[in-house]
């Protein structure tokens, strides 16, 4: 009798162990950006950044402490988008005369919509592809490639604008991004103008995501940013502009009051 239950599981049993689709990764991939979207709250963090410019002037090469902040701003038919800024507070260790960093030193649009260049929402733009996942041995990240598909027909749409590819890590527990890598071939840094011809160059960027606890909530952010790029030889001279920027102490940004009897001593 036994023996007869255990047959009748076995089939079970091999269903609930398949490993998942590219589709159902990417859908709950999907909730959980819809989650980050609608709940996550306006919020400040230290950010760190070290820049430079090889070869360049010593001057060009930086260190720069901002408080960064991701706003969550009210429309008027009602919906939010998240609006992202900075307030530089130290150069090189000496108060900042700018609120200018100067570029190309960080890289805006990470904690916006970073987490969504693999979903659903843009796969008409991309092209994923989901690699092996062994189902023997310790736990293993997914990992999905993706390269972007553009056309005249969806490119408005896109995220991505330029020709890229690159490739996400995965938690399988979580079903959270923890690493993405993006290599742009052909990334435009200078646009053409009156003065100069467009330069051009490759640009690799890498983020590392960690949970991070606000009003009692965990949301995954971008925990280190790196990014180089570097110019194409024969645009003018090889140039590599780099930086590392680095993101913690986050604070749920909010004001709170309180009312005193008249009289009473602030």
């Amino acid at each position: 009798m036994v023996f007869g239950v255990w047959v009748a599981l076995c089939p079970a049993l091999a269903q609930q162990i398949q490993p998942p689709t590219l589709d159902d990764i990417l859908e709950r991939l999907e909730s959980n950006l819809l989650h980050y979207d609608s709940a996550v709250p306006s919020f400040f963090c230290d950010e760190h950044v070290v820049s430079s410019v090889e070869p360049g002037l010593r001057n060009q090469n930086t260190v720069t402490d901002s408080v960064f902040r991701l706003k969550r701003v009210l429309n008027a038919d009602h919906t939010s988008t998240l609006d992202e800024s900075r307030e530089v507070k130290t150069v090189n260790g000496k108060p900042a005369a700018s609120q200018d960093i100067g570029g190309p030193s960080v890289l805006s649009g990470a904690f916006e919509g970073g987490l969504a260049v693999v979903s659903l929402n843009q796969r008409a733009c991309m092209r994923y592809t989901l690699q092996r996942i062994k189902r023997n041995g310790p736990p293993a990240p997914y990992v999905v490639r993706f390269a972007s598909n553009l056309t005249p027909e969806n490119s408005a749409n896109c995220l991505l604008q330029e020709k890229s590819e690159g490739r996400v890590f995965i938690d399988p527990g979580a079903i959270q991004i923890t690493h993405m890598e993006l290599t742009t071939p052909h990334h435009t840094i200078a646009p053409e103008s009156y003065y100069t011809s467009q330069v051009v160059g490759e640009r690799v960027i890498s983020v590392d995501y960690a949970p991070v606890e606000l009003g009692g909530q965990t949301f995954w952010m971008p925990a280190t940013i790196t990014s180089r790029v570097t110019s194409a030889k024969g645009t003018y001279h090889a140039t590599t502009w780099s930086f590392r920027a680095t993101y913690r102490n986050f604070h749920k940004l909010e004001v709170t009051s309180r009312i005193l009897p008249a009289g009473a001593a602030p």
